[in-house]
């Protein structure tokens, strides 16, 4: 009994932080190749938005793997393998960005394929390092401290993002290709050398299985890909939160492209003025995660539905503030325009943190298949959402302003578009979680069956 309780202990709270330091290294670099080069290619050699777009488009699209690199952590004997070579492919891939964008004044074509291919291998590193990343964080952290997990990684990779920007930016000064191919190399080197450091031991003598507390009471080898998939797509609660995740990320990313541009257009936003405003909302992002780990740690029980009021309150409170947006729209200057966007983010920072608390409460949930795989099943799913959610604001505020006769009513509908999502996303969280209980429930059912001396043989 005295070894089943301290089996169940899990990771503490310095490895989880190290855990952290993986995801403040790939939202490093990944921003690297998400806005700096976007920029680049944009303003300093003038070409057309479409081309980075479609490039960062493509390397969501590439995520869709991300379910078969989880299996293969899940077969593998240590997640740390996966997390360091995942960075370092992410790395090439983005070094290879870099490249490919100071060669497109020379050759386009070529600057073109090379950006392909570029994309592609960041596309599978992100998905290798950071699907094992939290497949590990949600086989080895105790469920109380799952909803504070999720908001320490989540706050170091946007830290990760904000300091690597503000560091990079200074260091570009003055701008040259020779100067922008040093900063990207010194940047890539120290992401994989920080997260090298990080897995470092982390996990314990034996690997994954040591982490694995759920592991411990599926019976048998573990099953081939298409028979995970297969299981995940049978059950009820995963097949729920994966649609459910799909539907609340594709509403968190809408107005990331179309925020900025609203302030301009219907504010008189000058573009600093605009981008204090972005700021604004990132702060609030980060404000409700430190809420939602603090809270959901402190009232989360043993199953995902106990984070199911954050959830909802988050959807609600966005759908809420982005009606206000939509009203805000009409009305122009004078409406507190900094104070509702600092209350969005707020929002979806609440319901980003305990969606990722239940999603690692419910990765353990199955009865073959291990947390890689359905992490793996739930990181493509939000990443196809990010990159239609972000698509579809666009294109849908430049077929509205065409359509309607100002451009407030143009983004009043796309706003409202967005809230109606957040409902539903929360309609979701109450359904997927929900099934995620019983399903725990009758896990639970079958371990006390089981005996405890079986299960922790």
């Amino acid at each position: 009994m005295a070894g089943a309780r301290a089996s169940t202990q899990g990771l503490g709270w310095l490895a989880i932080v190290r855990i952290g330091l993986v995801q403040a290294s790939i939202g490093a670099m990944v921003m690297l190749t998400t806005t700096v080069l976007n920029r680049l290619m944009v303003v300093e050699y003038a070409l057309a938005a479409g081309i980075p777009a479609g490039l960062v488009g493509w390397h969501y699209a590439v995520q869709l793997c991300r379910p078969l690199w989880g299996h293969g952590s899940d077969k593998g004997r240590s997640r740390a393998v996966w997390i360091v070579g995942g960075i370092m492919v992410l790395a090439v891939g983005a070094i290879m960005a870099v490249q490919s964008t100071l060669l497109m004044s020379d050759d386009f074509t070529a600057a073109m394929i090379l950006g392909v291919l570029a994309y592609t291998l960041i596309g599978i590193g992100v998905g290798a390092s950071g699907t094992s990343a939290l497949a590990l964080l949600a086989s080895g952290v105790a469920p109380e401290r799952r909803a504070a997990a999720a908001a320490v990684t989540w706050i170091m990779m946007v830290a990760g993002i904000v300091v690597s920007a503000i560091t990079v930016g200074a260091l570009l000064q003055p701008y040259s290709p020779e100067r922008l191919f040093i900063v990207a190399s010194g940047l890539l080197m120290t992401c994989v050398a920080v997260t090298a450091l990080a897995v470092f031991r982390l996990e314990p003598r034996g690997g994954i299985g040591a982490h694995d507390f759920a592991q411990t009471a599926k019976a048998g080898p573990s099953p081939s890909f298409g028979e995970a998939l297969r299981e995940i797509l049978h059950e009820k609660a995963a097949r729920r939160f994966t649609v459910f995740i799909f539907v609340s990320m594709m509403a968190f990313n809408m107005q990331d492209l179309i925020l900025e541009p609203f302030a301009g257009l219907v504010f008189g936003m000058t573009p600093g003025q605009s981008t204090q405003l972005g700021g604004m909302q990132s702060g609030g992002v980060l404000a409700g995660m430190i809420v939602a780990g603090i809270g959901g740690s402190a009232f989360a029980g043993r199953m995902p539905v106990e984070l199911r009021h954050w959830i909802v309150f988050g959807c609600l409170g966005s759908a809420l503030a982005l009606t206000s947006l939509s009203m805000a729209a009409i009305v122009g200057p004078g409406w507190p325009i900094a104070a509702n966007v600092f209350a969005l983010g707020f929002c979806n920072g609440l319901f980003a943190v305990a969606a990722i608390g239940a999603m690692m409460g419910l990765a353990g949930a199955g009865k073959k298949t291990r947390e890689g795989v359905r992490m793996g099943v739930w990181g493509a799913a939000q990443a196809i959402a990010f990159g239609l959610g972000g698509l579809i604001g666009a294109l849908g505020v430049d077929a509205a302003r065409r359509a309607l006769a100002t451009d407030g009513s143009a983004f009043q509908l796309i706003f409202a578009i967005e809230a109606a999502l957040f409902v539903l996303a929360a309609i979701l969280a109450v359904r997927a979680t929900s099934a995620g209980a019983q399903t725990a429930h009758q896990n639970e059912r079958g371990l006390e069956t089981a005996g405890e001396g079986e299960v922790f043989a």
